[in-house]
């Protein structure tokens, strides 16, 4: 295969990544607290031979895009949402990771717990218990109460480089280090909604689809024409 042809191929992997990227975005438009990714194209230039070069295309990264979504009122006790910047911080079996999901549930023991069972952690890092039975509130600063009673207060976190911050699985993500984020409120009886908007991921998924057709039609021109020469050649 001739360059344009490896060049043409790079893309065209690349493509097929946004493509799948797209449509688990758009798998996940209902899913509470899920943040939408873009895939980012790197390009490699290469000098050739008398002065041409020749660049390849590469999507070898991905973006998560942090942008605030809306919020559902649900009316629902543990059910906590954020505006603002910030994460809640969870215990995992693999560690410590940050979501935006807020829906938990108390353990039999009173522990706060994600609908996968990960524990909610307060600003100090510890599992948060409320008492089973209690009447429990949420301050937009994260203090938790019951019966009017202080408890614990919810931390909110951030990672202490942005760059750091890696998705793992649904919602959560991990981070190399995390520190106390600023500027964030919690909100009580809310849920924070999916942050894809569905018409422009839909238009998104049909310009790559498009993108991919054309490098497509280029290979498979590039292949006859191949074919003729060695038809050609071999006569």
């Amino acid at each position: 295969m001739e360059p344009p042809g490896y060049v043409t191929l790079s893309r065209q992997a690349g493509l097929m990544r946004e493509m799948q990227v797209v449509a688990h975005n758009i798998a996940n438009l209902s899913t509470t607290g899920f943040r939408r990714e873009g895939v980012v194209f790197s390009e490699y230039v290469k000098r050739q031979p008398g002065g041409e070069s020749l660049s390849m295309a590469h999507g070898n990264a991905r973006h998560v895009d942090l942008g605030q979504a809306g919020v559902s009122q649900t009316g629902g006790t543990f059910d906590f949402a954020i505006q603002g910047d910030g994460f809640f911080l969870v215990q995992t079996p693999e560690g410590e990771r940050l979501t935006r999901a807020g829906a938990f549930t108390p353990s039999p023991e009173g522990e706060l717990m994600t609908p996968d069972g990960h524990r909610l952690l307060d600003q100090g890092g510890s599992p948060v218990f409320v008492p089973p039975g209690s009447k429990v509130a949420l301050a937009q600063d994260g203090s938790l109460s019951a019966d009017g009673v202080p408890l614990t207060r919810i931390g909110l976190w951030q990672p202490s480089d942005p760059l750091s911050l890696r998705h793992q699985a649904g919602t959560l993500f991990a981070a190399d280090a995390v520190e106390p984020a600023e500027g964030g409120v919690m909100l009580q009886g809310f849920l924070e909604d999916s942050n894809v908007e569905p018409v422009s991921e839909i238009a998104r998924m049909i310009e790559v689809q498009r993108a991919y057709e054309m490098g497509q039609s280029f290979l498979d021109r590039e292949d006859e024409r191949m074919r003729g020469v060695i038809d050609t050649l071999g006569r």
